[in-house]
């Protein structure tokens, strides 16, 4: 069955043999072939217009990969095909070394039964009037799909590992007393962590390769993370990772087995690399992430500014203007020196030069920047929705039906870049939004407190009732 074919906010995703068929997939491979070929550079210009195609370890995945590169070289596209499961980063960063285009096929977070196709240019993925092109060929020429034209497959992995040595100081990072808790939750980031740092320091969890995550969810939220804080308490790990399924969303853990919210993790990176790297420049977040960056741009002089969720809108203003750091509330980060896209083994290898550095404790580093900055205490509900929701329709509804005064604040300004959110006089804020990628409703709030925090989730949850029956 053909079925509609949208972007969302990092690429198309639909459910494996319901909408994400041969069919559909050979489309989108026909629609990313035209586009290649109305816009990749020339040879006269200097620059690759090569296409490089990756795959995670889901269901298949190599085989829709496969497909993709053969339509791509059916239409006489200069193409190399994965010869393994590599992580999204990977791809986004050989677009900045070796490849014009990159496309991968994953479905990150989604649970086992999606699949999906991203699409990398200029080290990020692709802006919304890039896809919106991609979209508007879909259909236009029948898929050419020539019999034996199978692309030239390749290992890359040696590049990427260049790359995710130079991010922090390895010989240092060794020298840091006790092992580091690891969950690959059964995605393209396992072992990875092993070929930088000695091996005897990684205790690693589901590393193995199983396409249905052993029945989990590869995101690498709270929820999800119950197994590794068992783990990184029964063998006094001095900290714990996790990674999502395709490797660019980041979970932490600190040595006591607490987590750390991604506004606490986005604070902390923030401050050192500021503090001690002396990075300068503007910070871009979406409007999902937490005051702390904000606070510290403030009373750092930095330049602001909130962009709508999905890391491809941060990404795309750091490959714009001069950004210093780059946030989302997923588990993204990124920052000046690197890719611009977001790379949970680039995160992790930074938190851990950082800690070898400083000498200090993941719980003090956080004590740190909320000492200096404000608590925070920040936290997302997820609302199933029983249709689709119209985004601008719903958040002018509800733009209009709020009070002056939430819970015990008051109303300071109200944003519907995407969804509603709501600011207070001291920072705190709520956030009602339609969820780009799955059908759900997100409300998020970060106060000072637990008490405050659940008090504005309350009062988001009961605005938005109507709209997810």
């Amino acid at each position: 069955m053909a079925a509609e074919i949208k972007f969302g906010t990092d690429g198309w995703r639909g459910v494996i043999a319901w909408d994400f068929t041969y069919e559909n997939v050979r489309r989108l491979a026909q629609a990313l072939a035209d586009y290649i070929n109305e816009n990749a550079p020339s040879e006269d210009e200097g620059k690759s217009a090569k296409v490089f195609v990756g795959y995670d370890r889901r269901f298949m995945s190599d085989l829709f990969a496969a497909d993709i590169a053969s339509i791509l070289r059916s239409n006489k596209i200069d193409v190399v095909l994965s010869e393994c499961p590599v992580t999204t980063p990977m791809v986004s960063m050989l677009t900045l070394k070796k490849f014009w285009l990159g496309i991968m096929v994953t479905a990150s977070h989604n649970p086992a039964q999606y699949n999906g196709v991203k699409v990398k240019l200029g080290g990020c993925s692709a802006p919304l009037r890039e896809t919106k092109e991609i979209e508007q060929n879909i259909d236009e020429n029948p898929v050419l799909f020539l019999y034996g034209q199978k692309a030239d497959q390749k290992n890359l992995t040696d590049l990427y590992q260049k790359h995710l040595s130079s991010v922090a100081n390895v010989k240092k990072v060794a020298t840091l007393k006790g092992n580091i808790a690891v969950d690959y939750m059964h995605g393209t980031t396992a072992g990875w962590l092993e070929k930088i740092l000695p091996s005897n320091k990684i205790i690693a969890l589901h590393e193995k390769h199983d396409p249905t995550f052993n029945g989990l969810q590869p995101d690498p939220s709270l929820k999800n993370m119950a197994e590794l804080k068992k783990v990184l308490l029964d063998k006094k790990a001095i900290v714990g990772f996790a990674f999502d399924g395709d490797g660019d969303r980041f979970g932490l853990l600190d040595e006591k087995g607490n987590y750390v919210t991604p506004s606490v993790v986005a604070g902390v990176l923030l401050h050192h690399l500021s503090k001690d790297k002396k990075f300068k420049g503007k910070i871009v977040q979406t409007v999902s992430m937490g005051y702390l960056p904000k606070r510290i741009a403030r009373a750092k002089g930095f330049s602001f500014e909130e962009v709508p969720v999905g890391f491809k809108h941060v990404a795309e203003i750091m490959n714009l203007e001069d950004v210093a750091f780059g946030a989302e509330e997923a588990g993204g980060y990124s920052w000046k020196g690197g890719a611009s896209d977001r790379d949970g083994l680039v995160v992790a290898l930074a938190w851990l030069d950082i800690l070898a550095n400083t000498k200090k404790k993941v719980s003090e580093l956080c004590d740190e920047v909320a000492k200096e900055y404000g608590a925070s205490v920040y936290l997302r509900r997820d609302l199933p929705a029983a249709k689709a929701i119209d985004k601008e329709a719903f958040a002018e509804k509800l733009r209009k039906k709020l009070p002056k005064k939430i819970a015990s604040f008051k109303v300071a300004e109200v944003s519907t870049l995407d969804g509603v959110k709501i600011y207070f006089e001291n920072d705190e804020w709520l956030l009602v939004r339609p969820s780009g990628t799955e059908p759900l409703v997100r409300v998020y709030a970060e106060a000072a407190t637990k008490k405050d925090t659940q008090a504005l989730l309350d009062f988001g949850e009961k605005l938005v009732a109507q709209y997810i029956k």
